[in-house]
């Protein structure tokens, strides 16, 4: 295992769609896991590392003490909640960015797991709002990308300073 760097706003391939895996590999999961939690972070999508496949990891439980390690290969979406939340959100690609991001509550979420296993699984909260995010990643979307014009005008323009 071993940590790898985080692509960083705005390199290119965080805007890119990424392609379907067709088997699972351990050595990519294990490096994505080790990157995401020295980062220290939740979630941590394969381009943010410069792999461009479907594949992302997720723990949300872990900085409260509760390791709840997800890996999802060539997710997707099968039914969103009716009801939305906004809240903040960071991201390792934009360090020192919180975007507001409005999402829906809960989903259903179908993916193969580390095993080679098609799991349907169903989130809400904090889980369902991270998948989406990680998932924006392999679709080629920023959280930026999810407010109004003006809005991500501002974040951009707020980031540029910081870097």
């Amino acid at each position: 295992m071993s940590v790898r760097p985080v692509l960083i706003w705005p390199d290119d391939r965080l805007t890119q769609v990424c392609q379907k895996v067709d088997q699972p590999d351990a050595k990519l999961i294990a490096d994505m896991f080790e990157t995401m939690y020295d980062a220290p972070g939740r979630g941590l999508a394969a381009p943010q590392i410069g792999v461009m496949q479907r594949v992302f990891v997720m723990d949300v439980g872990w900085k409260e003490g509760v390791k709840q390690p997800l890996v999802c290969i060539n997710p997707e979406i099968l039914s969103v909640s009716k009801e939305q939340v906004t809240g903040p959100e960071g991201c390792l690609s934009m360090p020192g960015v919180t975007v507001d991001v409005t999402r829906p509550a809960g989903i259903d979420l179908r993916y193969t797991d580390a095993s080679g296993n098609r799991v349907t699984q169903t989130l809400n909260g904090f889980a369902a709002i991270c998948a989406q995010h990680e998932l924006d990643h392999l679709n080629g979307k920023m959280h930026f990308d999810r407010v109004k014009p003006d809005e991500r005008a501002r974040i951009l323009k707020d980031y540029e300073a910081l870097t």
